[in-house]
């Protein structure tokens, strides 16, 4: 494909220079032509460093760049509405960084700004493109291991550093909105559906305010699921599907490798999946997206649906009840 789409980055985060700007230029749909950071200096080293033409010492100074088509924003969660409304306002296409929102009211104002500008907006969730969790869910849909009751899920890593921005309440830190949202993402995925309702248990680092151990139990219509997650445990991860005639584990469901293969477990049966990259693969598919050729991978309706549940766990941590996700396409009741 000789019709690749021109990319901007807003921002040097360490996923984009570590992950996502190194998968983007393999791929033959992507062209990483810019990026920006508020320190121009630091934009033009990451520019001369990675390999790319154009380097600004401004976000604004990117998107006023008419030969970009399209933004990867990774910038702290309390940032990616606003600077994604206005990519979306100078006519650029955005992939932005999961969480999408602060809560689903904020990341509901997305779906008007979609519809008048005409972008395409995507939240990067790359495990959803990622052949094992395709897999995983064709076999429990074709009923491989019976009918799908209960989903099992953790993720955590450990990290109490003050200064860094997952331990920011004010710029959305916590486990939830960073992991959390992983395990929560994947069963809506999976079961093909919306839980009913949700309840919360949250324990919050007394001198940060971010939740450092929330576990959470989601109530679908045809089942449950409950998941851990932590940003003060030793690193781990795993997703297990029950059903009534067996179960699949999912041995590294998020942080998946690239440069080895991946396997989940369908019973005592091992089936491997051949070495990719999900970032890779995510960058492809929304290009292609922009270019008419498919339909995007995660609708924005899809994103905002995944904050409402993010809202209600919260909420039950609060009120030690079940609750249920707010009603409505936008995020309001």
């Amino acid at each position: 494909m000789t019709d690749k789409v021109r990319w901007g980055v807003v921002g040097t985060a360490k996923i984009a220079l570590t992950k996502v700007i190194p998968a983007m230029q393999r791929s033959h749909a992507c062209e990483i032509v810019a990026i920006a950071s508020r320190d121009f200096a630091k934009a033009e080293e990451t520019a001369e460093r990675l390999h790319i033409p154009k380097a600004y010492g401004s976000y604004e100074e990117l998107l006023a760049d008419d030969s970009i088509e399209a933004i990867y924003n990774p910038l702290p969660n309390n940032l990616h509405v606003p600077w994604t409304i206005k990519a979306a306002a100078a006519g650029k296409h955005v992939l932005c960084e999961k969480p999408i929102g602060m809560n689903a009211t904020e990341a509901g104002t997305l779906i008007e700004v979609r519809d008048r500008t005409g972008v395409r907006i995507q939240e990067a969730f790359m495990v959803r493109t990622h052949p094992q969790w395709r897999e995983t869910r064709k076999l429990i849909h074709s009923g491989r291991i019976g009918s799908l009751r209960s989903i099992t899920g953790f993720f955590s890593y450990f990290n109490p550093d003050p200064t860094n921005i997952r331990n920011h309440l004010e710029l959305g830190g916590g486990a939830l909105m960073d992991i959390g949202c992983y395990p929560i993402n994947i069963s809506r995925f999976v079961y093909d559906t919306e839980p009913r309702r949700v309840h919360g248990q949250i324990e919050r680092d007394s001198s940060t305010g971010t939740d450092t151990l929330t576990t959470a139990v989601l109530d679908f219509p045809n089942g449950h699921s409950t998941f851990t997650c932590s940003t003060r445990l030793a690193p781990y991860q795993r997703m297990i599907f029950h059903g009534t005639e067996g179960r699949i584990e999912v041995l590294i469901p998020f942080n998946a490798p690239n440069d080895r293969p991946t396997e989940i477990l369908v019973n005592d049966e091992k089936i491997d999946f051949p070495i990719c990259d999900q970032y890779e693969i995510q960058g492809t598919l929304f290009s292609r997206a922009i270019r008419g050729h498919r339909e995007q991978a995660i609708p924005l309706e899809d994103s905002i649906n995944n904050m409402k549940v993010i809202d209600a766990v919260f909420r039950s941590a609060q009120t030690n009840r079940w609750e249920e996700p707010q009603k409505g396409t936008k995020g309001t009741e």
